[in-house]
């Protein structure tokens, strides 16, 4: 599986002008890839204000997405603000090749931003399969609760979209080196860099780790496009060696 991690400052709740940004970093990739993953909110930047900027499944943004897919033939996914029966969400897109959208909508609403006032969170757990790959989304706060993400469906990559501010950074580069050894999974992290309307700032850090902890991106820090390679027949390999899943503990989440 080849990823392209796009890691961008991104444009105040101006969805045309982020459009066009991650449009023109998509086009300088002079690689072909499977995957373009793209940070929360996108569109809008992490913003409470779902009345004014939200779109439907219908919208600007998601057509954009399902174009560029076909036309690029890839995989892209990412969060932006959707309106379903008056009700809004921070919804994670996955859009095939074929223009097909799968989604998720994030659980674990940001209560210290207000973000569970202004959302609704989702009610289910993800897996996306794709090219054989099992890929399970994820959104920014999730990363705090290991329950939900346990890897009780034997996916092989766990996928992390975020506006993640730098005062944190410890804790999102821990956590994310945690959820890939303690699930036996790839982990792949895409945080926004610069500053927002809040005055918090981002730095990025977005990552790619292997299945035992190992950097295979270390966190970065510019505003630039990284292309990573994952290897399923390695990791295979490795989890019949060191089978710790089959000594995980079975339960079940009630939301």
């Amino acid at each position: 599986m080849k990823i392209a991690i796009i890691q961008s400052d991104l444009y105040w709740e101006d969805a045309s002008r982020n459009r066009k940004n991650f449009e023109s970093k998509i086009n300088q990739i002079d690689s072909e890839v499977n995957l373009v993953v793209l940070p929360e909110m996108f569109s809008t930047g992490f913003t409470m204000n779902a009345v004014e900027v939200a779109e439907t499944m219908k919208g600007e943004t998601v057509l954009w997405l399902q174009s560029l897919a076909k036309q690029k033939n890839f995989a892209i996914t990412g969060s932006l603000i959707i309106v379903e029966n008056e009700k809004y969400y921070n919804r994670m897109l996955f859009v095939f090749p074929s223009g097909e959208i799968q989604y998720y909508d994030k659980r674990h609403l940001f209560s210290l931003a207000g973000e569970d006032k202004f959302y609704t969170n989702g009610n289910k757990k993800v897996i996306v399969e794709y090219l054989d790959w099992k890929i399970c989304l994820q959104v920014c706060y999730d990363l705090r609760f290991p329950v939900f993400a346990r890897n009780v469906e034997n996916y092989d990559l766990l996928l992390y979209v975020a506006n993640w501010p730098k005062v944190r950074t410890n804790a999102w580069d821990s956590l994310l080196k945690a959820r890939a050894i303690e699930n036996l999974s790839y982990v792949v992290g895409v945080n926004r860099v610069g500053l927002d309307a809040n005055n918090y700032e981002h730095i990025g850090h977005s990552q790619a780790i292997d299945f035992l902890g190992n950097f295979i991106l270390e966190p970065q820090e510019s505003e630039a496009v990284f292309i990573v390679e994952l290897d399923k027949k390695i990791m295979l390999e490795t989890r019949e060696k060191l089978d710790f899943l089959s000594d995980k503990d079975i339960f079940e989440i009630k939301i």
